[in-house]
């Protein structure tokens, strides 16, 4: 029955989408080619438009003279599609009814989707209908325990009759010891043979507990899995916020921050609400007028389907932002959510690397990486080939930075392929840049395994850029792994996390094992910052698959001064269940301390979820300097120049490194640099290097707790004065205790 349905599937049409657009209307023609891409994508082949395939299923139901299999099997696929779009009480009662009407093996693998149908059942009855700040976030207790038990508890009776008859069932071991979570009753009730130890995580690093305070300031968006974007993008000096979602249904948002605690929504009057769809984005001013700007990926996942434009949006610099995608030449079609944006020339403006998706599995090969160098007049050319860089793969991240300090930006990237490429730039071949493949040479071709995002960071401050990389290779549910770390069992992942270690000579050294990060974490969305303060990179990291079953927390681990890495989830109180996307560190309430924003919605329209924005509450008193860095011969931005803040804590003489870039792969923190450094009382030196000028200016004896910024070729700092507030809360009920920090 399922080969006929994938050939009937095979036969329905595919709209092909146009690439002509009007040079002077380019922000309607962007409106009206993402109309043609949600039309395209309606298609019951299309593995993420539940919408489409729910009707097609139903026409299959009436087929007359079906065998009574095939009429069980479709009802059995007609629930999974209910499921993804949140109807959950109607595949309840689908499942239900053909359970008991196949052999044993298939009824029982009827009863895993029956048993997720009740446990999402909960997830929807109350984390959804009744958010609350401690909603999905592990270990459940407070707030976060079910109100209404009927969805954990009839999950958990189908969960004990799979492992009654299969105690090797992992998946649903996990998801047994977290239904008994949400009761509250983890671990008291569960039964001694199905107990998971140490579901309440690992307490031994003590840091304090961050708040999300999204649903009651305003901006807990409902999206499925998005991007997000926390910068300052109509330049009075507080960090508003941009969100985007996979969902061409779904429309980007915009809040500004209003530096009193409240935001203003001015999706509307942005006209980014005009532009919908987006699983990744990343603020850029590819003009340098001074104004930030957005490029919008689209397309991730979908294969054929996700033939979709990316966008290029200007900031007007009078609150609107026009898409001048097709005016300025980046107007293609691949399916992607991964670039990223530096001056790979040298000349001051700043060019674009586009990682892009082939995938045999979706019969999608050619769909090549893409490089665009900026002309200088809102312009930009494709040079992919003449730079030898049309690396044509599963492209799920990339990065860009100069691992071997010649000054010229190299390129890092992240497949579901099996590959991880290191690009080194080589410079000026003529007219234009090219690049040459250094993968094996540098040491990165020993791992195997699938990955996902991607980053260079100094993490252990010696001025060499490290690359951060995330396993992402999986045959079962998320689940299954989590289960199989907490007994001790081997999971069969080849490396759960890769930081390769700058050897300084142009190799690198896989060092996660030895340094602690030997977890199981399958990040999608992730970023880094320095949440006390230490001048040591912390991070936070999005977990999760398309499947409900993959249920498992969101991670963050701390830096310990570049020598280990600590799981401080539990500690942290971030280690939310629902699915992690787009993430950024920023201090959005000008405290000194990094906050953390992260879109929280999955790939289908029924697991979509409420964002949520982790307040720091402080870390103790380590001090901090904010500086934001104003190009003139290089890029406006600095986006690529490095900064070394030299500075002495308890007399020993440290330094800290930092580039200027929006993080990771997947979410984009603000371009401005927060800086820590821990105990010292003043910055005795800041040298800057600035990307493309190759200028080195130093500054001394900088008192720290400021912003300020300092522009390329003047020797003046600029004290920029932001009020520190206090947030105002629509919903008092969004806090976990009356003991909340917040407004103290």
């Amino acid at each position: 029955m399922y080969k006929k349905i994938i050939a009937l599937l095979a036969c329905l049409p595919v709209i092909v989408l146009s690439n002509t657009c009007s040079k002077y209307n380019c922000h309607e023609d962007m409106i009206a080619l993402l109309w043609q891409a949600k039309t395209a994508g309606e298609s019951p082949h299309n593995i993420f438009s539940a919408v489409a395939k729910l009707p097609y299923m139903d026409s299959l139901l009436a087929v007359p003279h079906s065998t009574h299999g095939q009429i069980v099997y479709c009802k059995f696929l007609k629930a999974h599609i209910l499921m993804e779009l949140g109807r959950e009480d109607e595949a309840i009662v689908l499942y239900e009814e053909v359970v008991g009407q196949t052999n044993t093996v298939q009824s029982n693998l009827i009863l895993r989707d029956l048993a997720i149908a009740y446990l999402r059942k909960g997830e929807r009855e109350n984390c959804i209908a009744g958010h609350e700040a401690e909603s999905c976030l592990m270990p459940i207790k407070g707030l976060g325990i079910h109100q209404n038990e009927v969805g954990s508890s009839r999950a958990i009776e189908h969960y004990l009759h799979l492992l009654a008859q299969n105690s090797d069932d992992l998946e649903s071991l996990w998801l047994l010891n977290i239904a008994y979570m949400t009761l509250g009753q983890y671990p008291a009730k569960v039964p001694k043979e199905y107990l998971l130890p140490g579901m309440e995580g690992d307490t031994s690093v003590r840091i304090e507990a961050f708040q999300d305070i999204a649903p009651g300031v305003g901006i807990a968006v409902n999206n499925m899995a998005g991007g997000t974007i926390v910068e300052d993008f109509d330049n009075d000096g507080y960090l508003d916020l941009v969100t985007s979602s996979m969902e061409l249904d779904e429309p980007m948002h915009y809040f500004r921050n209003n530096g009193d605690g409240t935001f203003t929504d001015l999706s509307q009057k942005s006209k980014l609400a005009q532009i919908h769809g987006g699983l990744n984005m990343m603020q850029v001013d590819y003009d340098n007028d001074g104004d930030k700007d957005i490029f919008v990926l689209r397309g991730a996942w979908k294969g054929k389907y996700g033939n979709e434009p990316n966008s290029l949006l200007e900031n007007l610099g009078n609150g609107e932002f026009k898409d001048v995608t097709t005016v300025s030449g980046l107007l293609s079609f691949h399916p992607t959510q991964t670039a990223t944006w530096n001056d790979f020339n040298n000349d001051g403006w700043l060019d674009v690397f586009i990682g892009n998706e082939a995938s045999p599995v979706f019969g999608e090969v050619e769909h090549p990486c893409e490089l665009y160098i900026n002309n200088g007049n809102s312009t930009f050319r494709n040079i992919t080939r003449e730079a030898k860089c049309n690396y044509s793969g599963f492209v799920k991240g990339v990065t860009s930075g100069d691992y071997d300090n010649d000054g010229w930006k190299d390129i890092f990237i992240s497949t579901m392929s099996g590959q991880r490429l290191l690009l080194k730039n080589e410079g000026l071949n003529g007219k234009e840049i090219s690049f040459r493949d250094v993968s094996e040479e540098a040491g990165l071709t020993k791992e195997k395994g699938n990955t996902f995002p991607t980053w260079f960071w100094d993490y252990n401050n010696d001025g060499w850029l490290d690359i951060f990389v995330c396993d992402y290779s999986f045959q079962k549910s998320l689940g299954h792994y989590a289960a199989a770390e907490k007994l001790n069992q081997p999971a069969g992942i080849h490396d759960k996390m890769l930081l390769y270690r700058n050897n300084k000579d142009g190799t690198f050294t896989n060092v996660a094992r030895e340094i602690g990060l030997d977890k199981v974490v399958f990040a999608m969305g992730a970023n880094f910052g320095d949440i006390d303060n230490d001048g040591f990179l912390d991070m936070y990291l999005g977990t999760g698959n398309p499947q409900y079953q993959s249920l498992v927390p969101n991670k963050m681990f701390k830096n310990l001064g570049g020598e280990k890495f600590a799981d401080v989830t539990t500690m942290a109180a971030v280690g939310h269940l629902q699915k992690g996307h787009g993430v950024a560190f920023a201090d959005m309430d000008h405290d000194g301390d990094q906050d953390i924003y992260i879109d929280m919605g999955g790939a289908y329209p029924g697991d979509a979820y409420q964002s949520a924005f982790f307040l720091n509450p402080g870390q103790g008193k380590n001090n901090w300097i904010k500086i934001e860095l104003k190009g003139t011969q290089s890029n406006r931005d600095a986006i690529g120049t490095r900064l070394q803040l030299s500075f002495k804590e308890n007399g020993v003489t440290r330094r800290v490194y930092r580039d200027v870039n929006s993080g990771g792969s997947f979410g984009a923190s603000p371009l401005r640099r927060e800086i820590g450094i821990g105990q010292a009382t003043v910055i005795e030196d800041i040298e800057i290097l600035w990307h493309g000028s190759n200028r080195i200016q130093r500054f001394k004896n900088i008192e720290p707790n400021q912003f300020i910024r300092i522009t390329e070729g003047s020797e003046v700092i600029e004290k920029i004065p932001l009020k520190t507030f206090q947030w105002v809360i629509n919903d008092p009920l969004c806090f976990p205790s009356p003991t909340s920090k917040i407004n103290q």
